[in-house]
């Protein structure tokens, strides 16, 4: 199989296409390197085991060759980078979808979109459903993110029902593991950092919100179960393990043998109190549940970011 991955310098891209290699896929990466790293796939590029393109999505994207997959993970994920590159983030998820949605196209190729748990919003019910069409505020802080996965998954499901392209939607839910940039404010990462540098741990609101987080290489697994199927429409991937914010903090705490102090600031506006994936159907179509737990996925997280600390 022949694979592009926009976004591939990214965290779950560098995860994605090492295991796509390790399959013996050729790979050709499309990343313009706003959030991406070049050292992430730099040992890749010199061995000539992928194809690296440096360029934006929002532009014509242009392939030689055949294309059995594409991929479209490009976008500015954390909160942190959306808020400094908010044109750029509406962008990568309409014109880059668009364009990627017309390279799958051309190419009569399979088109997997990594869509976000973001598109429920601050959701009214939990566990949250494929069904359920969110609580969403279009002209938030937050929207910018939002609304351009929202929009995609709407272009996403037009190339289904115009074109009958191949289409595998996944609603990504709060993924972490290493290769993450340790200082872009998600949520997992911040924590860590904080507790190893001997910082406050900021909390945001009074931590009785949850979160479900999933480890990298399961949310990998199912990406890559899931653009090998017959399954076409939205699908939620992650781990419905659910845990406070406080929880965590306290976890991570005792964990890193830190020092460090909890502290409370106001919550953001639309902040989601609420955020666990029913993933009845991904486990039903996929046959795969998640094998890594939070205990687990922290023991290999840490020492890889207080390793990046003291380098």
């Amino acid at each position: 199989m022949r694979i592009v991955v926009t976004g591939g310098a990214g965290f779950i891209g560098y995860h994605l296409i090492e295991k796509l290699i390790n399959k013996g896929f050729e790979i050709v990466v499309v990343d313009n390197l706003i959030t991406g790293s070049l050292e992430n796939i730099k040992q890749y590029i010199d061995s000539k085991k992928i194809q690296f393109l440096e360029q934006d999505v929002q532009k014509f994207i242009e392939i030689e060759g055949e294309v059995d997959l594409v991929a479209h993970l490009a976008s500015i994920a954390s909160p942190k980078a959306y808020m400094e590159h908010p044109v750029n983030t509406l962008k990568s998820g309409s014109l880059g979808t668009l364009n990627s949605l017309g390279l799958a196209k051309a190419k009569g190729a399979k088109y997997l979109l990594t869509s976000t748990s973001e598109v429920y919003g601050d959701p009214l019910i939990s566990p949250q459903t494929e069904d359920y069409w969110g609580n969403v505020n279009p002209v938030g802080p937050r929207s910018m993110y939002d609304e351009s996965k929202r929009f995609a998954e709407a272009a996403a499901s037009t190339y289904i029902n115009e074109f009958g392209l191949d289409v595998k939607i996944a609603r990504v839910f709060n993924t972490y593991g290493t290769r993450m940039k340790i200082n872009d404010g998600r949520v997992v990462t911040n924590f860590v950092y904080q507790a190893l540098t001997g910082n406050d741990i900021t909390i945001y609101g009074d931590g009785t919100q949850t979160r479900s987080l999933s480890y990298v290489s399961d949310t990998v697994e199912y990406l890559v179960r899931l653009s090998n199927s017959d399954f076409q429409g939205v699908m939620n991937i992650g781990n419905p393990e659910e845990i406070q914010i406080i929880d965590l903090a306290k976890k991570i705490i005792e964990k890193t043998d830190s020092n460090s102090i909890i502290k409370f600031y106001d919550l953001p506006q639309d902040d989601p109190k609420k955020r666990k994936p029913d993933i009845t159907l991904a486990i039903k179509e996929l046959g795969y549940k998640p094998l890594i737990q939070l205990d687990q996925g922290l023991d290999i997280l840490i020492p890889w970011v207080r390793e990046k600390i003291n380098k």
